[in-house]
């Protein structure tokens, strides 16, 4: 084909694989306008019509609306500022099917029931700004009173819940269960009663007191007794702490009586996390993708029983 030959629509047709129906449509809307026609009334195209269908034809494969095809023929909106759109709209297309691919295997993991499966499609159609606005409005309902922490604000606002593109089952079932308490007016109440303790690395006043090396000690033992699986209240929990006891009471140059260890368990009650925060910080963790690093584990709860069961250590 040259500059100068007409063709026909069906040769047009043979030549792009656009079907005749749709060149005739798109000759209709503008898009490929026919240069002429024949003696017989038949439309003729030339070698610019024939570049406009084919580009015409890329563009809609590639799913731009006709509309815009045709500006971008027409040179009044430039191919790269379509393309880049168009671009954008693909990737909300393929995170949608992603997040509805991460839904429909976890109902078929979790064995999920139709209300569960209702609800968990409906919270992670969400958008993402609409997933913010949610945790936006748990920490203006949780710290917006003139009591509130604000470092422990701070901290919920830094580390807001972000459900991923392409979710784990693990994480659609916490993003689930975390929606649920963003909108319990208790568990905002709870949150809001809680300082941040550790925002900013601040430490306990005990860890303070005692020092980074004792607390570390404290911490790995707690960690390994619970990891063994050692109740607090247990007999095999009674050595672990009884040494911990007689350890703070050396540092601080305090008796290891009953008194004391009233004492201690006043102090490490100030880390003893609200249950249901707690809650919420876990859900928070597997959300995110978060690896649960071991000075994230709350050891404190454990000590804090563990010191109210074991009867009075001996003295050194």
């Amino acid at each position: 084909m040259d500059g100068t030959t007409l063709y026909s629509i069906g040769e047009l047709s043979r030549r792009t694989g656009v079907p005749v129906r749709t060149i005739r449509f798109y000759s209709d809307a503008g898009v490929v306008a026919p240069t002429g026609r024949s003696p017989a009334g038949y439309r003729l195209y030339d070698l610019d019509a024939l570049l406009r269908l084919e580009l015409a034809r890329t563009l809609r494969e590639l799913g731009m609306d006709l509309a815009t095809v045709r500006r971008v023929l027409d040179r009044t909106l430039r191919l790269a500022d379509a393309a880049a759109v168009h671009a954008e709209a693909v990737d909300v297309q393929i995170r949608t099917l992603r997040l509805r691919r991460s839904v429909l295997r976890a109902v078929a993991e979790r064995g999920s029931t139709p209300e569960e499966t209702t609800l968990m499609h409906r919270l992670t159609q969400l958008s993402g700004e609409e997933r913010r606005r949610l945790v936006d409005d748990f920490v203006e309902g949780a710290f917006g009173g003139n009591s509130a922490d604000p470092a422990a604000r701070d901290m919920v606002r830094a580390a807001a819940p972000e459900l991923p593109d392409n979710p784990t089952t693990d994480q659609i079932a916490a993003w689930v269960e975390l929606a649920e308490l963003l909108g319990d007016e208790d568990v905002r109440a709870r949150m809001g009663r809680t300082p941040a303790r550790r925002a900013d690395g601040i430490p306990l006043a005990i860890e303070t007191e005692a020092g980074a090396e004792l607390t570390e000690y404290t911490r790995q033992m707690v960690t390994e007794a619970r990891e063994a699986g050692i109740a607090p209240d247990a007999d095999e929990a009674a050595p672990l702490v009884h040494d911990l006891v007689r350890r703070y009471a050396r540092t601080l140059a305090r008796d290891p009586d009953l008194e004391f260890r009233e004492w201690l368990i006043r102090r490490f009650e100030a880390g003893v996390p609200d249950p249901c925060v707690e809650r919420y910080w876990r859900l928070v963790w597997r959300v995110n993708g978060w690896q649960v690093l071991p000075n994230q584990i709350p050891v404190y709860p454990w000590l804090v029983r563990a010191l109210r069961g074991r009867g009075t250590p001996d003295r050194d």
